[in-house]
């Protein structure tokens, strides 16, 4: 069952975004839901000999943002969800910056932890992004990670 009191939010943008603005509109629109997650990712030095110093993103627009809504419909086709914020932002962005907030709103919390988990992993191997790792060495361009593969075929097989 569907429970969406909000209409959902799917953005792609350059500049950086308020968790507290995103968590006041949930809070306040939610109606019935019991749980609130938020996940923010930020980009990371990686604290190897060469640590990043930047990360830019590029994307397709109209692609991206297909993408990021079949996300959330999936997520809401396996979870009764109040509401579903997707914030992913682009350019270069310095270590530190937020890069992507994950938010959604349901009546249990099991629900939305589990949503939340969901959207972020699908999110880092089937939205279509680009990264580039700006390094003192020069730049090179980010390669999916194992992990994260992993974790989007577990979510597809039903493991997750």
């Amino acid at each position: 069952m569907n429970d969406s009191v909000l209409s959902d939010v799917v953005v792609v943008q350059n500049n950086d975004f308020s968790v507290a603005e995103h968590y006041q509109r949930l809070e306040q629109s939610a109606g019935v839901a019991g749980a609130i997650v938020f996940f923010v990712g930020k980009v990371r030095a990686e604290s190897e000999l060469d640590p990043v110093l930047a990360l830019e993103l590029e994307h397709y627009p109209a692609m991206t943002e297909k993408s990021l809504c079949a996300l959330v419909a999936e997520a809401r086709s396996r979870w009764s969800l109040t509401g579903v914020t997707l914030v992913h932002r682009v350019g270069k962005l310095a270590v530190g910056q937020q890069i992507v907030l994950v938010a959604v709103s349901s009546r249990h919390r099991d629900e939305a932890f589990l949503s939340a988990r969901f959207l972020m992993d699908t999110l880092k191997t089937q939205a279509p992004f680009w990264k580039k790792e700006h390094r003192s060495s020069g730049t090179r361009w980010v390669e999916a990670r194992r992990q994260d593969d992993l974790a989007a075929t577990e979510w597809q097989q039903g493991d997750r």
